[in-house]
């Protein structure tokens, strides 16, 4: 289990994380969820102890989480948005090079590479220099890399970002496959559909404070599972209903244009932070 216990992260006089506390059971799907600037990033470094924090305690199994504990960071494999591996290497390359940062015998990397590149359909592309292969394909060979040490944690810092639809279907779909072998997956994204098809548990951060914390069915449920869209002198306005015959009700009864249709979590979002998502 991973523990954040009144964390808090200061830059100078600026809080990017205020006083957060949450647990993510292990084998979840957590998702961090926010404006740009919520301070998501921030706890995922956190959690990678690329930076600690300035308050408050982070445990992962009821061990104190810092640099120099060797063995409860090995448990941990991060994924950031950037591409960060050598644009000349191969595939094979970049997963030697990635195992013999952590002494694994080259028999090791071989057999974890094979298994890897299989699960991820990139067999047939390993000889390829990094720089030959589409987004889409980096991104997976960045979850293979994140994955030959057997980490049991797994961070994600908009895995899917710059993807197009069919990379991030097939993306979503090696993630489910990942957490159904019970390795906890902490996310961040700015899609809600993403979130809302893959997370268990969301948690809305807004300015460095957790807002709400809930699964998303749960969520859409408490904002209503039923949205009217009317047009209304050409703004666009959503009206959220627990009943379904009394958004029927109201869809009969106005004279806008309006649609039925089911809530989603972006509703939810829209409707924590003001209408305003970035997406850059």
């Amino acid at each position: 289990m991973i523990e954040l216990k009144n964390i808090s992260k200061r830059f100078n006089n600026f809080k990017a994380v205020d006083d957060v506390s949450f647990t993510v059971d292990k084998g979840e799907f957590f998702g961090l969820l926010g404006p740009n600037g919520a301070g998501k990033t921030t706890i995922i470094s956190m959690l990678s102890t690329v930076l600690l924090p300035s308050e408050g305690t982070i445990k992962i199994d009821g061990n104190i989480l810092d640099r120099k504990a060797s063995g409860t960071k090995r448990k941990i494999s991060v994924i950031t948005q950037e591409y960060s591996m050598r644009q000349d290497m191969t595939l094979d390359e970049v997963m030697e090079y990635q195992g013999r940062l952590y002494f694994m015998s080259k028999k090791d990397i071989k057999r974890k590479t094979d298994e890897l590149f299989e699960f991820a359909n990139l067999t047939e592309f390993r000889g390829r220099t990094v720089r030959r292969l589409s987004g889409g394909m980096k991104r997976k060979l960045m979850v293979c890399r994140a994955l030959l040490t057997d980490p049991e944690i797994l961070l994600l810092d908009e895995p899917t970002a710059g993807m197009d639809a069919l990379s991030r279907r097939q993306m979503w779909s090696l993630l489910r496959k990942l957490n159904s072998d019970k390795i906890t997956i902490i996310l961040t994204t700015h899609y809600m559909e993403e979130a809302q098809a893959l997370c268990d548990r969301v948690a809305l951060i807004n300015v460095g404070k957790l807002e709400k914390i809930d699964s998303p069915s749960n969520l859409i449920n408490e904002l209503g599972e039923y949205a009217i869209d009317e047009n209304i002198d050409s703004d666009m306005k959503s009206v959220f209903f627990h009943d379904k015959q009394a958004a029927i009700e109201y869809l009969q009864n106005t004279n806008n244009k309006a649609e039925l249709r089911t809530t989603t979590l972006e509703d939810v979002f829209l409707e924590c932070y003001g209408r305003k998502i970035d997406l850059d």
